[in-house]
């Protein structure tokens, strides 16, 4: 979900999930790759709060827990959302 002064953000973020899902196709020997998008962290609400008004923030937990699935599980070519 796009946010006001977040554009650059966007445009990074959405990048990083095409490239994962296309280069999934493209690695030899097996090589997986995967990506973990998450919302606001809950422990930066202090900082970037003002910006996500509205969105439900996540622990960096949470996200450390899709990282582990995205690595350990057999799966590529995934984006891992986290609080969406």
């Amino acid at each position: 979900q796009p946010i006001r002064a977040g554009a650059n953000a966007s445009m990074v973020n959405g990048a990083i999930d095409s490239f994962v899902r296309a280069s999934a196709l493209e690695l030899p020997r097996g090589i997986r790759i995967n990506s973990v998008s998450a919302t606001v962290f809950e422990e930066a609400m202090g900082h970037y709060g003002p910006f996500f008004r509205g969105f439900k923030p996540v622990p960096v937990a949470d996200a450390a827990l899709a990282f582990s699935r995205s690595v350990e599980g057999g799966s590529t070519g995934q984006v891992y959302k986290v609080g969406y």
